[in-house]
């Protein structure tokens, strides 16, 4: 089982990830991969499902739940993070700095992605 500490860890980073989304979507709608339509539904579709993880993950009754739909969009998010990281690559704009810590963010949803894994073999 996932320690308590990670799974808050978690949770409290999909709950402001999720109200993010809805108070300032345009940051996000530059990262959704060019090739899909309607990127500001795709944004606050994917903030709800954000809050709703966070919301199933923060109770232990639920928490199973919470970590398989966590995964899940942990999993289909990722494009959106190769995307952002491309761009940032290809600027002439971007600081070194911040091009790096795209790049290094990018094997970070491993162990994200474990925790909500984790999270979902908790007993129902």
């Amino acid at each position: 089982m996932a320690r308590n500490r990670d799974i808050t860890f978690l949770t409290v980073l999909l709950g402001i990830a999720g109200v993010l989304h809805f108070v300032k979507p345009e940051p996000f709608e530059k990262i959704v991969p060019k090739a899909l339509p309607y990127k500001k539904e795709l944004v606050y579709a994917s903030g709800v499902v954000e809050v709703g993880s966070a919301v199933l993950l923060a109770r232990p009754q639920t928490r199973h739940w919470g970590g398989r739909i966590a995964a899940l969009l942990l999993l289909s998010v990722f494009p959106a993070n190769v995307q952002m990281t491309a761009d940032v690559l290809r600027s002439t704009k971007a600081p070194t700095w911040f091009k790096i810590g795209t790049v290094a963010r990018l094997p970070l949803q491993v162990p994200l992605i474990a925790i909500a894994r984790k999270a979902a073999r908790s007993p129902q």
